[in-house]
């Protein structure tokens, strides 16, 4: 109880997937991937809106930007800031005719949303572009330019949302996925002048870290940063994955109890450090 407490715990978010190295097998994991985060907000009662999103011939996902609301203290954050990195998986794909398991990737990226009071974004510094919607395969779906891209000038951010059918529905959208990048970057940035980076938090994971595997024919799921290794891929894909999180967050809590600042307030009495 006297581990000091993720200031964004409650905090709803902005989750990212993409699709990495792989084609449209990689596509078709990260479309996996969206629908297991999206099924495990179902199970705990949050709320999901998706933003923006390109999907594929096949019905993959090329990219995909989605908002969760959580609930209270024990919110969107507190379960979902561990799945930040590079998820890979292991499968025969739809594509393979020879029957050969095939390794492709996909990336998750997961920041708290802010408020448009906590970051301040002037005119001055956006160019704003706007583009026709499109569909799979890049056919137009769309006949006027609604689609909206947002560059932040000073730190070279973009994003994009062609979701939403009025343009400025669109930039709203790009505008909340904007300040929760920024957010998270400030955190990142002060958190490293403070030299107290967080290794299980998102703004701290480099998103080349492999840190999950989902291996098919095994039915197995292995977390690589906890050493996490469970036969039920096909519960956790549907989103269960209250087990993976809860060894991801007491692996967090045991970091936290060795810390130098913990071991200071009394909290951790053992010379050697919790694993």
């Amino acid at each position: 109880m006297l581990v000091p407490t993720d200031p964004n715990d409650g905090r709803d978010i902005i989750l990212e997937v993409k699709a990495g190295e792989g084609g449209e097998e990689s596509a078709l994991f990260a479309g996996d991937l969206l629908r297991m985060y999206q099924r495990y907000a179902e199970r705990r009662g949050w709320k999901t809106e998706i933003l923006d999103s390109t999907v594929t011939g096949l019905g993959g996902v090329k990219d995909a930007t989605v908002a969760v609301k959580g609930k209270g203290h024990d919110g969107a954050w507190s379960r979902l800031k561990y799945e930040g990195g590079v998820h890979r998986v292991q499968r025969v794909p739809v594509t393979e005719s020879q029957g050969r398991i095939h390794t492709s990737a996909a990336g998750v990226l997961v920041v708290p949303e802010a408020e448009p009071v906590e970051v301040q974004i002037s005119d001055n510094d956006l160019k704003v572009d706007v583009f026709r919607s499109s569909g799979p395969g890049g056919q137009s779906v769309n006949t006027t330019d609604s689609a909206v891209r947002i560059t932040h000038l000073p730190t070279g951010i973009v994003v994009s949302c062609q979701n939403e059918k009025s343009q400025l529905q669109n930039k709203e959208q790009a505008m909340r996925v904007l300040r929760a990048r920024l957010l998270a970057q400030a955190e990142a940035d002060a958190d490293a002048r403070a030299a107290a980076e967080r290794r299980s938090q998102v703004r701290t994971v480099d998103r080349s870290e492999r840190v999950r595997t989902y291996n098919f024919p095994e039915n197995r799921i292995s977390d690589h940063r906890v050493g996490y290794k469970a036969y039920n891929l096909d519960q956790v894909i549907d989103g269960e994955l209250d087990g993976v999180i809860d060894a991801l967050a007491a692996a967090d809590l045991a970091a936290k109890l060795a810390s130098p600042a913990a071991a200071a307030h009394g909290v951790s009495g053992d010379d050697e450090p919790a694993a």
